[in-house]
């Protein structure tokens, strides 16, 4: 693959023009300095060889693809943090939930979660992205208004089976549908950016369960934990319509207001610069070509460990610590937001730093680093009270990793469209399958606040998490020097380059 012409920043460009000179008067030759190159380029991606009317492509994308997704995942972390919300805020009683019930309504969403994932996948392969996105959006909402009907736990474990089987579509498509347009160099940020809407929607959460406990508590009947879930529904309706618009599809498909017919031949271009194929017929071929490579087993342990490294989305390990210290419940809403504002950051900059660098699996290990560090000492426990703010704060450093395990996966997969959209399907159902029976055994509710042996467990997985990043990057690595001795190009150094065009075959 050939390396661009446009000269990096901080490069110098020697006067060749200097060597014609007869020698007596040839003079010794100097650099230029290069322009000097905008102080943003060291946060966003910075091309001086990019044209106007691409700059421009790209922030109708960033305007319109990203913002989408990110409001898209929003709501539907939103939706997923308001049970643990909930649950501290007053179901628990009103329901009767004193047992390992908040385990079994997160199992029963992981099932119907698991179950959607790769179907999900292959019909996006099938139908468009601006229809079957939203449409499932629509269901998910409709279903979280009703959880605020229900009567008994019973009604919430039915209910959040539907809303997994709705909710499996969008994290895995959100993640094929921005491989489909990014670069890798790219990509990064767009990802990590749209992951940061997880977070965000965390903190939203904490404190959205805050203000209506405290003004909507009995009002019309309704506790303020189901006065949550509707007020969830209904932030959520305007994004899940606005999704039928907005969304661009895919580049040989897209019909997509904001893009004209140069911008959609440019998408193209530019996929094929970067080796992206476009989307074609997936049949039994595609199949073995998907499970004769490494990608697929690999990629998907490394998810499955990421998913099942700490306790399932309904159990706040550091909301329940606060609970059983006999703190309000607004101040257990609200301070638990702090350490989502703290992955928020890290989530964000991590992409900045990996993007620029371009070495996906070292910031991947500072993620772990630092999620392997706050669960040791969380294992621990009879540590100093401000030792323990520290891990409890840090907790969700070790976040970042997924989103830029998904960019990574859309780079290593990126020469096969049918591969991309099936191992990143795989990745997130096989890490889901595992998240509905393991987080019952390692953090199961009964536990809490200490939950020794979830903590330990966790220890020990972000080690495993450790090794199974190095062993991709060493595989990927490997396979590009392959990929550049056959095209008699030097290989060059760091976790990952510009994944290399390559025909459809067997060989991994």
């Amino acid at each position: 693959m050939s390396e661009r012409h446009s000269i990096a920043p901080k490069e110098v460009v020697v006067n060749e023009s200097s060597l014609d000179l007869p020698e007596p008067s040839q003079r010794e030759i100097e650099p230029e300095e290069k322009q000097k190159v905008p102080w943003w380029s060291y946060i966003w991606d910075y091309d001086p060889g990019r044209s106007h009317d691409e700059r421009v492509f790209l922030q109708k994308l960033d305007v319109f693809l990203v913002t989408m997704l990110s409001f898209g995942y929003f709501i539907k972390n939103l939706d997923q943090t308001n049970i643990s919300n909930a649950f501290v805020s007053g179901m628990k009683e009103d329901l009767g939930m004193n047992g390992n019930e908040i385990n079994l309504v997160d199992t029963a969403w992981t099932v119907g979660y698991v179950v959607g994932q790769i179907p999900s996948q292959i019909i996006l392969t099938k139908v468009r992205p601006s229809i079957w996105v939203p449409s499932c959006e629509l269901l998910w909402t409709l279903l979280t208004f009703c959880l605020a009907a229900a009567k008994t736990s019973n009604h919430v474990i039915a209910i959040r089976f539907f809303v997994g089987l709705a909710e499996s579509i969008f994290y895995p498509a959100a993640h094929t549908i921005l491989g489909s347009w990014y670069k890798p160099s790219e990509l990064g940020k767009r990802a990590c950016i749209f992951h940061a809407s997880s977070a965000a929607a965390g903190m939203f959460s904490g404190y959205l369960q805050a203000g209506v406990y405290r003004g909507l508590n009995g009002v019309n009947g309704l506790a303020g934990w189901q006065w949550l879930f509707v007020m969830d529904g209904v932030i959520s309706l305007p994004i899940c319509i606005a999704g039928f618009f907005i969304l661009p599809d895919l580049p040989e498909n897209t019909r997509a207001f904001y893009l004209s017919d140069s911008d959609r031949a440019m998408a193209k271009e530019r996929m094929e610069e970067v080796g992206r194929a476009p989307r074609a017929r997936l049949g039994r071929s595609a199949f073995k070509r998907i499970f004769g490579r490494w990608h697929v087993y690999l990629l998907t342990i490394l998810y499955i460990i990421f998913i099942n490294i700490g306790p399932s989305g309904s159990i706040n390990t550091m909301a329940l610590w606060l609970k059983s210290k006999g703190e309000s419940v607004e101040k257990i809403n609200i301070i638990p937001t702090a350490s989502k504002a703290i992955q928020l950051v890290t989530t964000v900059s991590f992409a900045i730093l990996s993007d620029a660098i371009r070495r996906r699996a070292s910031i991947m290990s500072v993620s772990t680093f630092f999620g392997g560090l706050s669960a040791l000492l969380l294992a621990i426990w009879n540590i100093p009270d401000g030792l323990k703010w520290f891990a409890f704060l840090i907790e969700r450093m070790a976040v970042p990793y997924g989103p830029l395990s998904m960019s990574w996966a859309n780079e290593i997969c990126g020469a096969d469209a049918e591969e991309r959209a099936i191992v990143i399907g795989i990745m997130n159902s096989m890490g889901y399958a595992f998240n509905a029976w393991v987080p019952l055994l390692t953090f199961p509710q009964v536990d809490a606040p200490r939950f020794k042996k979830g903590f330990i467990f966790s220890t020990a997985a972000f080690g495993a998490q450790a090794i199974i990043t190095a062993t991709v990057a060493f595989m990927y690595k490997r396979d590009q020097r392959r990929h550049k001795n056959r095209q008699g190009e030097a290989p060059r150094t760091g976790d990952e380059e510009e994944a290399p065009a390559r025909t459809h075959s067997n060989h991994p």
